[in-house]
């Protein structure tokens, strides 16, 4: 597989000038992130930038008492790795894999080389974060406003256009934890979307049948994080398909 093609499947990536990514190809490493995976916690230090191909992230806000909030979804659309770029170096979220699957990842001080030479990347990693901050805005507007029938809609849309399939590997608790709610209530709102075959939910695999369905039942959260996403990152990636005999990075198993 070309190495440049390979990268298609994430959209920072394959927006990036041919310059750019011939620095940063050679020190791209292949990752599969199991479901569950925390990346990084609050007041961690980051030592590597992650770009999601078919894997989904969330940025979780944690409270003392071990309360959490779903602050944003990341996947083939962006990067994980904000506070590297803004300057701050260390996090104040936890970063956790809600949908298993591979990432690129990069040494903290090779993406810091990048941005120094203010290339290609810096520039596309602002828009990346100019859509991210509306995605996070309209989350907290969402949970103060929004039904958790709503909610679970946006949520799932969000996701499924994060990976590029409409399969998603997730548990109601976590889901719960991620929307702020308790599971008695994800538990109805999926239910609701089955009965109405929108969705095929078992054994912790949901399947989205009907996606019109599912954004006529949305609220318009939705709709406006994918237009200014969109907007700002219109390259749209192929499906994914990573043959394991082809793949042209490093790949091995390690502890992030």
């Amino acid at each position: 597989m070309d190495s440049m093609r390979a990268v298609e499947h994430n959209k920072l990536l394959a927006s990036l000038p041919k310059d750019v990514l011939n620095r940063l190809v050679p020190n791209l490493e292949l990752v599969l992130l199991p479901l569950g995976k925390i990346l990084h916690e609050p007041g961690g230090k980051m030592q590597h930038v992650y770009f999601p191909t078919n894997a989904v992230i969330a940025l979780f806000s944690m409270l003392e008492n071990g309360a959490s909030s779903e602050a944003a979804l990341i996947g083939n659309e962006g990067f994980i790795g904000m506070p590297l770029l803004m300057g701050g170096e260390s996090t104040s979220n936890q970063a956790i894999v809600i949908n298993a699957g591979y990432v690129y990842r990069l040494p903290r001080h090779q993406f810091k080389d990048e941005l120094n030479r203010h290339s290609g990347l810096l520039l596309q990693l602002l828009l990346y974060t100019q859509a991210l901050i509306t995605q996070m805005t309209q989350t907290a507007a969402c949970n103060r406003h929004h039904s958790v029938d709503q909610q679970l809609c946006r949520w799932l849309l969000l996701s499924i256009d994060r990976t590029l399939e409409n399969k998603l590997t997730m548990t109601q608790e976590l889901i719960g934890n991620m929307l702020g709610v308790r599971r008695e209530g994800i538990t109805s709102a999926a239910f609701k979307l089955q009965k109405l075959g929108i969705i095929e939910y078992s054994r912790g695999k949901i399947t989205v049948l009907d996606r019109h369905k599912l954004e006529k039942m949305s609220c318009e959260c939705y709709s406006a994080v994918k237009k200014e996403t969109d907007r700002l990152l219109p390259f749209v990636p192929k499906p994914l398909i990573i043959p394991r005999e082809r793949i042209a990075y490093r790949e091995r198993s390690v502890a992030l």
